[in-house]
């Protein structure tokens, strides 16, 4: 099974883990190392969530494109209370985006 990473999940791995020169194969090989250690749970609408093996409060939101046989990774989030970026920034830069965009 291929991995495919959405240009979100790639945003929002950047702001919660770490900046790298080209996070797509990172993102990519924590995904498949754990989906493959069977850290793997449903989600709503047929999502799948793939909790990281080194950061067990990352969480990622895929799904399956069956024709394909990928994964995407649509985005990821984390959980807990001492979270790497705290929801307050993320929606502030949220009701900025709306703002700029009209």
């Amino acid at each position: 099974m291929t991995i495919g990473v959405t240009d979100h999940a790639v945003e929002r791995y950047l702001q919660r883990v770490r900046g790298v020169l080209d996070p797509r194969p990172e993102i990519a090989g924590r995904v498949r190392l754990a989906y493959e250690a069977g850290n793997v749970s449903g989600g709503e609408r047929g999502a799948i969530h793939v909790r990281d093996l080194d950061r067990p409060d990352l969480v990622y939101v895929c799904m399956h494109d069956r024709p394909r046989d990928e994964l995407v990774v649509v985005t990821l989030w984390e959980e807990g209370d001492d979270p790497a970026v705290p929801k307050r920034f993320t929606d502030a830069l949220r009701r900025r985006g709306r703002t700029s965009a009209g």
